[in-house]
């Protein structure tokens, strides 16, 4: 494997936060699996907006309203082009993938599950992709069907066409595991179940931020994504729908711009994307959000999947070296997520002795707690790998682990 892509110090330095040092050390991040760092250029675009630029957006007749609104416009189809949507209207605003998969579970689902059907999702979902399925179940009388992992956590796709039957009404399936690393064949995974006219969801939460995604090329249904994963603000995310799906729909909550018309005795409702948009929406998010994918784009998707791969073989190969140290989650195609184990270190303990070394990593269920029953496991260690690490960071990773050894001796 060839190194990044491009010039990894350029990139680097173009996020702030990386320039300091805690505790008495140069800070290390490993932790983009959890939420991504800022690049100054998604800084200076939130910086400009609140600014120059901000007003509220569709109601406005006034200037800085126009300003805002085309801002939040052009990022909507900025988005559009980064997933290679058909229209721009098939891209909705949200707070988040959380929020995002309860949109289509509380419109789709609410629609479509009913009494004795099935929804089917697997068995290394996060939480999000797990709960708002269980609740539509619930509500409806249907039965939540789960596809396996393997003892490497790559999905058992051998089991997948037995649990696709007449009774499915959608497969809601994560591209990327946050816990593992694994990467689903979204695109085989959506041929099997449209041959059955099932619709599918795909959590893309953790697959943007290391490679491509074409939303047209792997045909799903819907498709939802965070932006502080993405390097640009919290509090912003995007649902793709496709347009003749979304119109299909009914809104997903009531108020502000997500009408055309209301009286005391009937709304009608506005046209796709707003009427999924209800109430003032993240503006400087959508802003920070599109900074964010320029900035990505800059850099090149390619490059960054190519350091993705990179610096993954180094990372795997330099914590195997380390004795008593179990990776969890080796499937043959993966991003860049190192979760593990070692020896009878809690995991807990192991994250605030490498917080002592200025390393930062998760430790936890990771929102996939069926995941780490899957595994026999309460918690892992997780190490997650983003365009702005090195492999400097992974060595100072494995120094630190050295040193939780030491103590724990």
């Amino acid at each position: 494997m060839n190194g990044p892509g491009f010039d990894l110090a350029r990139v680097r330095g173009d996020f702030p936060i990386l320039k300091q040092e805690v505790r008495g050390r140069p800070l290390v991040y490993l932790d983009s699996a959890a939420t991504g760092q800022k690049p100054q250029a998604v800084l200076d675009a939130l910086t400009h907006y609140y600014t120059y630029d901000n007003a509220n957006v569709h109601r406005g007749v006034h200037i800085l309203s126009e300003r805002a609104t085309q801002a939040f416009e052009d990022a909507r189809e900025t988005v559009r082009r980064f997933l290679n949507a058909k229209d721009a209207r098939e891209i909705i605003f949200v707070r988040g993938t959380t929020e995002a998969i309860n949109l289509v579970a509380a419109t789709y689902g609410r629609k479509h599950v009913g009494p004795g059907d099935e929804v089917l999702i697997s068995a290394m979902e996060h939480h999000s992709n797990i709960v708002p399925w269980q609740m539509v179940c619930d509500a409806a009388g249907a039965k939540l069907r789960v596809i396996p992992v393997d003892e490497q956590g790559a999905l058992r796709m051998d089991a997948v066409d037995a649990l696709l039957t007449e009774r499915t009404r959608l497969l809601a399936i994560t591209h990327v595991s946050n816990a593992l690393g694994s990467v689903n064949p979204i695109k085989e995974l959506v041929a099997k179940a449209h041959a059955k006219n099932i619709p599918v969801l795909v959590d893309g939460a953790q697959s943007v931020t290391h490679f491509p995604v074409d939303v047209q090329d792997l045909g799903c249904d819907f498709y939802a994504f965070s932006g502080h994963k993405l390097f640009a603000p919290t509090g912003i995310g995007v649902l793709y729908g496709k347009l003749s799906m979304l119109e299909s729909l009914p809104p997903y909550q009531g108020g502000g711009d997500m009408i055309l018309s209301v009286t005391m005795e009937k709304t009608v409702y506005n046209r796709v994307p707003h009427r999924f948009e209800a109430g003032t929406p993240d503006m400087a998010g959508a802003v920070g959000l599109a900074a964010a994918i320029r900035y990505l784009e800059g850099v090149g998707l390619s490059a960054v999947a190519q350091h993705d791969q990179w610096l993954l073989a180094y990372a795997t190969q330099a914590l195997e070296s380390v004795p008593g140290l179990k990776l969890v989650g080796t499937a043959p195609k993966k991003t860049g997520v190192l979760s593990f184990t070692f020896g009878d270190i809690h995991p807990h303990d192991v994250g605030t002795i490498l917080d002592q070394e200025g390393i930062c990593i998760r430790t936890g269920h990771h929102c996939a707690q069926p995941l780490m029953q899957r595994f026999g496991v309460a918690a892992t260690a997780r190490a997650s790998l983003a365009l702005y690490n090195t492999p400097e960071d992974v060595d100072a990773l494995v120094k630190g682990l050295h040193k939780v050894k030491e103590v724990f001796a």
